[in-house]
């Protein structure tokens, strides 16, 4: 059947940038302990947003507002904006991909670094962009370098996530308004900021939102607790974000969805208790790492990084025996940054079966 797709498709891989959890556990015959791997919300939604999904249910017959109304009001009144600045998708993950199509012909040029959010690099590949990726400076992308990379290759986008998945490091937002200032005038910054509701303060930037080049990046999926509901959001000039409208799918955006992102938005002390508790286990994982005789990297987000101290290989290793003893982690997938594991955060049951089943692991990886 290959002969009716393009050569661009019928040359991709057939892969996903994230094996899920269901998939690792049918493989190996049981449910996973603790499910601390894909930076979810252990947490859970706040209980008004349950509700008011379970509300809508009983109108699911009906699609969703494709227009978002309430919800972009809502979002436009907590940020201070206009509604005329954003575009509500499924998670940040589906924006990329529409941005993609609109900015990205075979051959565009396209800036990232090298070992960040692998998503990205998909949706890039699929519209045939070509893909610059930057090493990280440490522990951290690096901004100086990606610019550097963006005026030599003419990059249509530059990509960065701050904080940042994988490694939990994160700039002060001078660096990133210090980035955008010094933007080549033919590149469009996306900025993801998904873990912005857990950064500590001075992360988020002062970005004007009829800013001409940059495309904010947020979601529910975090410090929301409402990754199944795959609610997503970008803050843009109105003329970028009324372009996602020619591409998007309009009614794809459940009433469940538009429900429960609406009713987490306006219960803003669910969300500082989800803070707290965040904080709580960061530190908890951070000793039970030092305990242990690794190194926690200090983390801004709902997980941390925990560095082994050796290669990847040996990473790999303790990945394997803790995902054996039921705790599901992942880890950073290219080297350097490949000798770490990556630990998503979770109320005190999660973190004991994880504190458990470490110092066994450890000694099994050798």
């Amino acid at each position: 059947m290959t002969r009716f797709l393009t050569p661009l498709a019928d040359a991709l891989p057939s892969t996903v940038p994230f094996t899920g959890p269901e998939t690792l556990e049918r493989r190996q015959g049981h449910p996973f302990r603790a499910r601390l791997g894909a930076n979810e919300s252990l947490f859970g939604p706040s209980p008004k947003a349950i509700k008011a999904m379970q509300d809508a249910a009983a109108e699911t017959w009906k699609y969703g507002d494709p227009e978002n109304h309430d919800l972009k009001s809502a979002l436009a009144a907590h940020h201070g904006v206009s509604p005329a600045n954003l575009a509500v998708g499924p998670g940040i993950d589906g924006l990329l991909g529409l941005i993609c199509r609109l900015t990205l012909a075979p051959g565009t040029p396209v800036v990232t670094s090298l070992g960040a959010y692998p998503t990205f690099n998909f949706h890039v590949a699929g519209y045939g962009g070509a893909l610059t990726r930057v090493p990280y400076g440490g522990d951290f992308e690096d901004p100086g370098a990606l610019l550097v990379a963006a005026r030599q290759t003419g990059a249509r986008l530059l990509y960065l996530a701050n904080p940042d998945n994988p490694m939990g490091s994160h700039h002060p937002a001078s660096v990133i308004e210090d980035l955008i200032a010094n933007l080549p005038a033919e590149t469009l910054l996306l900025l993801d900021e998904a873990y912005a509701d857990l950064a500590p303060a001075g992360t988020i930037p002062d970005i004007p939102a009829d800013h001409p080049q940059v495309i904010r990046l947020r979601t529910f999926s975090k410090g929301y607790g409402l990754a199944g509901a795959r609610v997503g959001y970008a803050i843009t000039n109105p003329e970028l974000a009324v372009a996602f409208d020619k591409v998007r799918d309009h009614f794809g955006m459940t009433r469940l969805s538009q429900a429960g992102a609406l009713a987490a938005l306006q219960d803003q002390a669910w969300l500082a208790k989800v803070q707290a508790e965040v904080i709580t286990a960061r530190a908890r994982v951070t000793r039970t790492a030092a305990a242990n005789g690794l190194a926690a990297l200090p983390s801004a987000t709902n997980f941390v990084t925990i560095d082994c101290g050796r290669d990847g290989d040996y990473a790999r290793r303790l990945l394997a025996e803790i995902s054996q003893r039921g705790v599901f982690i992942r880890m950073p997938g290219v080297a350097p940054l490949d000798r770490c594991i990556r630990v998503s955060l979770g109320d005190e049951a999660a973190m004991d079966v994880f504190e458990a089943v470490l110092p066994e692991a450890l000694k099994a990886a050798g």
